[in-house]
């Protein structure tokens, strides 16, 4: 489903936060989705090759770079109306086990922000 929107999911998730409000500074994508700048940058720059992100340095601060979309990144929103569903079904059948999947989820997340190591399990 994603492929016919010509992105992958780490493209999909940064046009999420790009969709909530933009511009934003780089940094923003990547705390959020917890992704590094090594991870990060290349994707940054593979969208803003596709044409749907522009990326500037703030006038105020020439050492930030702010990302703002395109207009095709704006016309793709339209297009991903499917997506959270179609994910939401390959995740959970049933909504219970969707909310045991997002609290699951989010003790991994809070585990990870806290330092501690997630026991496999």
């Amino acid at each position: 489903m994603l492929a016919d929107l010509g992105l992958t999911y780490p493209q999909y998730l940064v046009m999420l936060v790009l969709w909530e409000g933009e511009p934003v500074n780089v940094s923003e994508p990547g705390g959020r989705l917890h992704l590094d700048s090594g991870t990060l940058s290349p994707l940054l720059k593979r969208m803003e090759g596709a044409g749907l992100i522009a990326r500037t340095r703030s006038a105020d601060d020439e050492r930030s770079v702010r990302i703002s979309l395109t207009a095709a990144g704006r016309a793709l929103r339209a297009r991903e109306t499917t997506v959270p569903l179609w994910i939401g079904s390959c995740i959970a059948d049933t909504a219970p086990d969707a909310s045991r999947v997002r609290s699951t989820l989010a003790e991994v997340l809070e585990r990870d922000e806290g330092g501690k190591p997630v026991a496999a399990g």
